[in-house]
C-alpha cells in the first residue's frame, strides 16, 4: 500500500513540475493588445460534446474562469474585470481555442491555462504566464543643497508608477533635445542608489542641463533639471548697497515730507490773511462836510479863526449839516436896501441863515484882534 501511495505522489510532484517547466511566458505593455495560443486535437471531430474553458490564476488563490464554451453557447462575460474585452481569437470547433484580450490592465497578469475536452476526453494545454508591462511614469527631478561654489548638491529622480525594476541613469546633456555634453570629473554616482547624482566641489564647469532617464523593459521616461551656479558677493559690497538703499529710502521720505509741510504752510497762511485784514485795518476816516462859505468878511473872518484855532491846537468842532428842507431849495432873493447893507457892512446873521450857514461863536480875543 506504501508503494503505489508514494508512486502516485512522485507523478503527480512531476506532472506539476513539468506543467510549470512548459509554461510559456508572454510579455505585453499596458493598454496593448494579446492572443493566447490554444491548439487542440478534436478539430476533426464535429460533436456536440466538446466543451472549452480557460483558467486564471491571479494574485488571488482560487482558479476563475474568464471564457467558456459548452453546449453550443460561449460565454464570454464570465469574468468581471475581463468582460467586453475577452474573446475567441479564432474558430474553435475547427481546433483553434485560442483568446484575444484587449487594451490590457496591469490587473491581467497572471497564469491563464487553456482545458479543451470532448466526450470526457481532456486534452490538456500548458499554461501561459502573461506579464502586463507598465512604463515608467514621469519621473519627477529636484536638488538638494545650495549651488554655491565649492559646495555638493545631490540631484534626485525618482519615478512613481511603473514595473518594477526600473532603473535610473543620470546625463549631463546641452539640450532637452538629449544632445550630449562632457561629464565633468566631479560627478559621482552610487550604485546603491542610482537615482541620486552627487555633484561634489561645484564650479563653473558643472552648471548647464542635466537629464534622468527613468527604464524598465516597457519603455523609458526622462526629467530635466538645470543646475546655476550662484555668485557669492563681497560681504562689504553687500552692505554698502543695504545702507545705500536704506540712505536713499530716507532721502526719498524726507523730501515728500517736505513737500507736504510747505504745502500745509501755505494753505495755513492763505486762510489766516483776511482775518489779519479785518482785525488790524483802520476804520474809513469819515469825510468832513464843510458849511457853505460865507459871503464877505464874516466868512473870512470866520475862516481865520478855525485856522487860528487849528494852530493852537485847539479842535474845531465840526457841526453836523442841517437837514435839507424845502426852504434851502428856494432861491434866495434880497431887496435893493439890504443889498446895500450886504455890499458896505457884509452879510447880517439873518442874511446868512437864510443861505443856510451855520453860526459860529468868536471868542473875544478874535473880535478885538479883527478890531484893530
Amino acid at each position: 500500500m506504501i508503494l503505489p501511495s508514494l508512486t502516485f505522489v512522485l507523478l503527480l510532484g512531476c506532472a506539476r513540475l513539468w506543467t510549470i517547466i512548459a509554461q510559456s511566458i508572454i510579455k505585453k505593455v499596458e493598454q496593448q493588445d494579446v492572443v493566447l495560443p490554444c491548439q487542440h486535437r478534436f478539430g476533426h471531430l464535429v460533436s456536440k460534446d466538446l466543451d472549452i474553458e480557460w483558467l486564471l490564476q491571479d494574485s488571488e488563490p482560487n482558479q476563475k474562469v474568464v471564457i467558456t464554451y459548452s453546449s453550443g453557447a460561449v460565454y464570454q462575460n464570465v469574468s468581471a474585470k475581463l468582460g467586453g474585452r475577452i474573446s475567441f481569437a479564432a474558430n474553435f470547433l475547427m481546433g483553434d481555442a485560442s483568446i484575444k484580450i484587449s487594451s490590457l490592465h496591469s490587473t491581467d497578469s497572471g497564469l491563464y491555462t487553456c482545458k479543451v475536452k470532448n466526450a470526457g476526453i481532456y486534452d490538456l494545454k500548458t499554461a501561459i504566464n502573461l506579464v502586463v508591462l507598465v512604463k515608467p511614469s514621469k519621473p519627477k527631478c529636484w536638488s538638494e543643497g545650495q549651488t554655491l561654489p565649492g559646495n555638493d548638491i545631490k540631484l534626485q529622480c525618482k519615478s512613481e508608477n511603473g514595473t518594477q525594476p526600473i532603473s535610473y541613469r543620470w546625463n549631463h546633456v546641452l539640450d532637452t533635445e538629449g544632445h550630449q555634453a562632457k561629464l565633468h570629473p566631479g560627478l559621482h554616482i552610487d550604485l546603491q542608489t542610482p537615482e541620486m547624482l552627487l555633484l561634489r566641489n561645484l564650479s563653473h564647469m558643472n552648471a548647464g542641463l542635466y537629464e534622468c532617464k527613468a527604464r524598465n523593459e516597457a519603455g523609458e521616461k526622462s526629467c530635466f533639471i538645470n543646475v546655476t551656479i550662484m555668485q557669492v558677493k563681497d560681504p562689504g559690497i553687500i552692505a554698502g548697497a543695504v545702507i545705500g538703499v536704506i540712505i536713499g529710502l530716507l532721502l526719498i521720505f524726507l523730501i515728500v515730507w517736505f513737500t507736504i509741510y510747505r504745502k500745509e504752510k501755505h494753505k495755513y497762511e492763505e486762510e489766516e490773511t483776511p482775518n489779519e485784514i479785518r482785525e488790524d485795518a483802520e476804520a474809513p476816516k469819515a469825510k468832513l462836510i464843510n458849511a457853505q462859505s460865507s459871503v464877505g468878511t464874516g466868512s473870512t473872518g470866520s475862516g481865520s479863526s478855525s485856522v487860528k484855532s487849528a494852530k493852537n491846537g485847539t479842535p474845531n468842532p465840526q457841526q453836523p449839516p442841517p437837514p435839507s428842507t424845502e426852504e434851502d431849495k428856494t432861491p434866495i432873493t434880497y431887496t435893493p436896501a439890504e443889498e446895500g447893507k450886504v455890499d458896505q457892512n457884509g452879510p447880517t446873521q439873518a442874511h446868512m441863515k437864510r443861505m443856510g450857514a451855520v453860526p459860529v461863536m468868536i471868542p473875544a480875543q478874535t473880535r478885538a484882534f479883527q478890531t484893530v
